[in-house]
């Protein structure tokens, strides 16, 4: 009796041990079938959306597609150049002698005649006194010699005098006009010389500062080896010179064929956006330098507030072949291929062609297309990134917009000649 409830109790007792096991056994049963219908769910719905996806990849990519806009347009030729005065005059003395006065501030705008600097007049003054004294002298002697070769001329016909006479006393006249002649001239130079003690701006302009001060004796010598007392710019006419390429030049002179008088130009300055300067074009050099191979030109411009200013920078533009009506596209629609460029435009079956253009420059945010595409070409202007050449697309219509002027701005490729356009005025 003993004996069996002994191994009842051990029975019992295993069994109560084994309790946990069986439930950890279960719970990892029960994970390991959730895993597996949930993978076979998954493996199920892929079956299932297989061909609804690749039905949806199957589909055409929607692109934006227009027209290219058509309008009138200016081409430019751009140049870059500095502005000059149309005249540039050395101050120098006609005199020598002391600096007495200054009558002009540093940086003056002087009108032509205008009184600048003042030299001691006063050994000019004596000069002169001394040269129409000498006049006075001179018409004196002319005068008693007219007399003496009157009175013998009344005596010749009463054979009084003699012939040798005669002809003494017309010498001594001539010699007295010729003595008159010299000391009138000389009186004329004197008066010149004191005249020359005042020096004035011999054109319109701004004066440059001053190169010697009151009281500084100046040299009169002749040409550059006077003393510069200062300069005076024109700059009303004011010049523009620049340099052009040989490819420039050819291009100007056929585009402009035939054209009197100079052909108009605008100029920008550097914290300028618009080109408000307007000017003409009034010289080009006769040669074109070999080593640079570029030629001199200039054009004139009225500046009758002086504001323009030898010495700066400007960006000017030359109408390159008048109005020309262009086709345009967004600058967003061309794509590079290597060296060349192209637009995607669609056949008549909405597939992509890739059609090689040649560009012009930028007018309100749109390029110029100088070749390579049609009036009627349907041109991909939006999600061109998911056009590909010989592929079908689903086009739907879009719109070409200029953008402002102010936002306009070239983002592609440069363009060697014409480098600017406007719309027609």
């Amino acid at each position: 009796m003993n004996m069996l409830t002994k191994i009842t109790a051990e029975s019992e007792t295993a069994t109560e041990a084994d309790v946990p096991t069986r439930r950890r056994f279960s719970r990892r049963n029960g994970a390991l079938l959730t895993i597996a219908l949930v993978l076979v769910a998954g493996i199920g719905w892929k079956i299932i959306d297989r061909p609804k996806a690749e039905a949806q990849a199957m589909l055409p990519a929607t692109v934006g597609v227009s027209a290219p806009v058509a309008r009138m347009v200016t081409q430019w030729d751009d140049y870059v150049g500095r502005f000059a005065p149309s005249q540039t005059v050395d101050i120098r003395p006609r005199v020598s002698g002391s600096v007495t006065a200054i009558h002009f501030r540093d940086g003056d705008i002087v009108r032509k005649g205008q009184l600048l600097f003042t030299i001691d007049q006063r050994p000019f003054l004596a000069a002169l006194a001394e040269a129409r004294a000498s006049v006075a002298s001179a018409r004196s002697a002319l005068m008693l010699a007219q007399a003496d070769y009157g009175r013998v001329q009344r005596l010749t016909g009463d054979e009084a005098v003699s012939a040798s006479e005669v002809d003494a006393l017309r010498a001594q006249l001539q010699a007295a006009q010729a003595t008159l002649a010299g000391a009138e001239a000389r009186q004329r130079q004197r008066a010149l010389d004191v005249e020359f003690t005042q020096v004035r701006a011999p054109i319109a302009g701004r004066v440059s500062d001053r190169r010697v001060d009151i009281g500084n004796l100046v040299s009169g010598a002749e040409g550059a080896n006077a003393t510069l007392l200062t300069t005076v710019n024109a700059l009303n006419p004011i010049y523009f010179s620049f340099d052009a390429s040989e490819a420039l030049y050819l291009k100007s002179q056929r585009d402009h064929a035939g054209q009197s008088g100079g052909a108009e130009v605008e100029v920008r300055l550097q914290d300028e956006g618009d080109y408000r300067w307007k000017g003409r074009l009034d010289f080009t050099d006769n040669g074109l330098d070999p080593r640079s191979g570029t030629i001199r030109g200039r054009a004139t411009f009225a500046n009758p507030d002086m504001f323009l200013t030898p010495g700066m920078f400007g960006n000017m533009r030359l109408a390159s072949a008048g109005e020309a009506k262009a086709l345009l596209v967004p600058d967003e629609a061309i794509q590079s291929d290597q060296a060349r460029k192209t637009v995607f435009v669609l056949d008549k079956g909405d597939t992509v062609i890739a059609k090689p253009v040649e560009l012009g420059p930028v007018v309100d945010g749109l390029r110029i297309i100088r070749s390579g595409l049609a009036p009627s070409d349907r041109v991909i202007v939006s999600n061109i990134q998911a056009a590909v050449p010989g592929a079908k697309v689903a086009p739907r219509p879009a719109r070409i917009t200029p953008a402002p002027a102010s936002t306009a701005t070239e983002t592609q490729a440069s363009v060697p000649l014409a480098a600017q356009a406007t719309f027609a005025r």
